[in-house]
């Protein structure tokens, strides 16, 4: 086992020079630092004999740095910034970027041969006979494949750099805009129009603006722009009040259905073990069947259980409201079954019969004794699933997509969009997508979600009190 432990942190440490090369040669040095210390730290712990405990728990705390902490404070930061389509780098990469995707070829100079070569992955162009040292020609299906590289390649040369469209002749291109390091401007040389730094990550002149920018710290404008931002804030708010709508039916329809059937269904153990087959199937895979049974056109519901009706259930806006919600409890409610049985059946059976001798009817004997008992074991349970339900991406985008889209909404928002849903239609839906406006809603969402779990738990305590 000593020898494997050696073996397993020489790999771990062989993997770690690789990153800190990595990132020395990217001068991310915060993250340098903190990968260089992890080492350091995880070999002093499995190196050492008395560090026992700390060889148990290393891995999980290596795993909630990676996963949790890491993402949670970059997800922070990033919520400041404009991160987003046209601002994902550096200045100094947009700077590149602008100049290059400028450039047009030089008139009157011809095109010459060249050869497309190779070192360690780069690419790089041969003029003349001479082949450079360490340097192999690609041969023509090596250049068809690696076609996207080549014709992207820019090799700089005198006046300008050389360009490719067939890997067998470059011409020589030049920008139309010059950039000044020590006035930090753009000038285009055509017109004479200067850009300059707007401050907000970007070379503008006027309400002119060159593309791409890069990414800049931008304070708490991203939430702000939520609450002030007219083509924002009434989406923001309609998905906001159905969010809190769908998780809130969620959890009371769903305690509501598993309440009623194991107080039903007690000591039938057949039915009970079929009720939870809903329960055992992937919630996804549940919401892909029931998309195909929802079908307007050639859906079970409608061919067989509604004789050839044509209702759009998943089309129209409030249909599609009562379906996400109807599917959602479906997959929902065997959960909320079980823990009513398990928590029913832990109720001593004295207490019931001490109420039957007092002259309390079957429905007393539920509504005084068995429900506040219920609900104070359960409580924790019901806060958790509304926590859950409000961050349910898989049914409403399995099912509907957040769909049926707004068509007044000024951004991508659908009738059955969560929060969730939307955050993720900033991030990566669309033709624009703005990262920092995302961690905007997420850190909101976050904020939303443990307001009611503080109230759900404070109202737990008082139940169990009560109880």
């Amino acid at each position: 086992m000593r020898y494997v432990k050696y073996v397993v942190l020489g790999v771990v440490d062989a993997l770690a020079v690789h990153g800190l090369v990595v990132l020395g040669g990217q001068r991310s040095w915060w993250m340098f630092a903190a990968l260089l210390l992890g080492t350091v730290a995880v070999n002093a712990v499995y190196l050492s004999r008395r560090a026992v405990p700390a060889k148990y728990l290393a891995p999980g705390v290596v795993l909630l740095l990676v996963y949790q902490v890491y993402v949670v404070l970059y997800t922070g930061y990033a919520a400041f910034t404009n991160y987003g389509d046209g601002h994902n780098g550096t200045k100094q990469d947009a700077v590149s970027a602008i100049l290059a995707g400028s450039e047009v070829r030089v008139p009157g100079v011809p095109s010459r041969p060249i050869k497309v070569i190779e070192k360690d992955g780069r690419l790089g162009f041969q003029v003349g006979a001479a082949v450079q040292e360490g340097w192999r020609p690609l041969a023509y299906a090596e250049i068809v494949a690696r076609q996207r590289e080549v014709t992207a390649l820019r090799v700089p040369s005198a006046g300008g750099s050389l360009r490719t469209a067939d890997g067998m002749t470059a011409a020589l291109y030049r920008s139309t805009l010059r950039h000044d390091a020590r006035t930090d401007t753009i000038t285009d040389t055509a017109t004479g129009t200067v850009y300059r730094d707007s401050g907000r990550g970007t070379f503008a002149a006027g309400e002119r603006e060159l593309s791409p920018g890069w990414k800049v710290f931008v304070g708490p404008e991203n939430f702000t722009a939520v609450l002030t931002n007219a083509d924002i804030r009434g989406p923001f708010l309609g998905v906001l009040a159905w969010t809190f709508v769908f998780a809130g039916l969620s959890v009371a329809l769903s305690f509501g259905f598993g309440l009623v059937l194991a107080l039903v269904l007690d000591g039938y153990r057949v039915y009970r073990t079929l009720l939870v087959f809903p329960y055992a199937f992937p919630a996804f895979m549940a919401a892909l069947l029931w998309q195909g049974l929802l079908n307007p056109d050639h859906g079970f519901v409608n061919e067989v259980l509604l004789g050839g009706a044509h209702v759009p259930w998943l089309s129209d806006p409030w249909l599609a409201k009562v379906s996400v919600l109807a599917v959602n409890v479906w997959i929902g409610f065997p959960y909320m079954f079980l823990i009513c049985t398990g928590a029913l059946q832990a109720i001593p059976p004295a207490l019931s019969e001490a109420a039957q001798v007092d002259g309390a009817g079957p429905w007393r004997v539920l509504r005084r004794i068995k429900l506040p008992l219920l609900l104070a074991s359960t409580a924790p349970v019901l806060v958790a699933t509304f926590a859950f339900n409000f961050n349910n991406f898989n049914v409403i985008y399995m099912l509907t997509g957040g769909g049926p889209r707004d068509p007044r909404a000024p951004i991508d928002v659908g009738s059955t969009d969560l929060l969730i849903s939307l955050v993720y239609k900033l991030a990566f839906g669309g033709s624009s997508r703005n990262y920092g406006l995302a961690c905007a809603v997420s850190i909101l969402i976050f904020a939303v979600i443990a307001a009611v779990s503080l109230a759900g738990f404070r109202r737990t305590r008082r139940l169990e009190a009560a109880a």
